[in-house]
């Protein structure tokens, strides 16, 4: 697969994005890292539950659990069988769940007529790597055991996720290759979080970019990885970006925003990815900042932005 707007260059974030984010950022102020996390949790629930959006009507919704593991399964109401999507939410590893990524789960389900198994996974800094890993895991495992129960086709299984959900589907597919498990058909990287290098262009370019600043993604990586220089920082599957052979790993789809430090991240993945003969697919959105999904119904590159994803998902599944 090519490569697709790789001629992004510095433009203006777009201006309805931009005012979601300030509508977002009067509520989550900078700083709000440093606040105590429950406090930080119950700030960013509140403000992700008001500016969702309704599921559509074609899906159904249940809560599960799956192995021990709390999940929200989204699934189109006509079908035979549906190509399982493990998602990972985003939220630094620390913040987020069910709630918080509902409509987008939902929509994704409803676009891609996939299923979708929205994962509340144990959280940072109480619960640091391998736990997101471990728990990802169960699911896969339960979805071989069990999916069928739930129309889901087990030898099928997409894994995705944005920010820190991206970093999930990566270790996930290197860890199944570790145990010479049944290999993931694909991954579906949104503005994914993959490597531990504070300095790279788009780090420094997007220091204090709306949604999330480096100071911030500073904060999420010494939660969910220990201080800079623990083991973790040092395991491929925790920062996939230092990985050296991505043989076997599956195709992907990565879309990165030019406005989010996390940008390169991605970029960088691909390329390696590319290299070792992994078909991917990377999107540049450059008008666009991290989280962008959330402002889809705000922003019109932010929906185009979306519908590629739903698309690669579609594409992955159905193909």
């Amino acid at each position: 697969m090519t490569a697709t707007n790789q001629s992004a260059g510095a433009m203006p974030i777009d201006p309805g994005m931009l005012s979601f984010y300030k509508s977002l950022t009067a509520k989550t102020p900078p700083g709000a890292e440093t606040w105590p996390l429950d406090k930080q949790r119950a700030a960013w629930n509140a403000l992700c539950q008001e500016f969702r959006a309704p599921r559509p009507a074609d899906i159904v919704a249940e809560d599960i659990i799956c192995n021990g593991v709390p999940v929200r399964l989204f699934r189109p109401k006509q079908g035979n069988v549906f190509v399982p999507v493990i998602y990972g939410h985003g939220g630094g590893w620390v913040l987020g769940g069910p709630e918080t990524h509902d409509d987008m789960c939902a929509e994704m389900a409803s676009g891609a007529k996939v299923a979708v198994l929205l994962m509340d996974y144990r959280l940072a800094p109480e619960n640091p790597f391998p736990a997101p890993l471990e728990d990802s895991l169960k699911v896969w495992r339960w979805v071989h055991e069990q999916g069928a129960r739930y129309k889901l086709e087990a030898s099928r299984i997409i894994a995705a996720g944005d920010s820190a959900g991206g970093q999930m589907s990566v270790a996930l597919a290197l860890a199944l290759r570790e145990l010479h498990l049944a290999q993931l058909i694909g991954m579906v990287l949104i503005y994914p979080g993959l490597g531990g290098n504070m300095n790279t262009p788009s780090y420094i370019r997007n220091a204090n970019a709306p949604c999330l600043t480096r100071d911030e993604m500073r904060f999420y990586l010494e939660a969910g990885l220990g201080p800079q220089g623990s083991p973790s920082w040092h395991n491929e599957k925790a920062l996939p970006n230092l990985v050296q052979d991505v043989s076997g790993l599956p195709p992907a789809f990565i879309t990165v925003a030019e406005h989010d430090p996390l940008c390169d991240d991605g970029v960088i993945f691909h390329e390696k990815l590319k290299a070792g003969g992994i078909p991917s697919t990377l999107r540049r959105e450059p008008e666009l900042a991290h989280s962008y999904m959330r402002a889809r119904h705000h922003s019109k590159p932010a929906m185009e932005g979306f519908k590629a994803i739903v698309e690669a998902l579609r594409a992955m599944a159905h193909s």
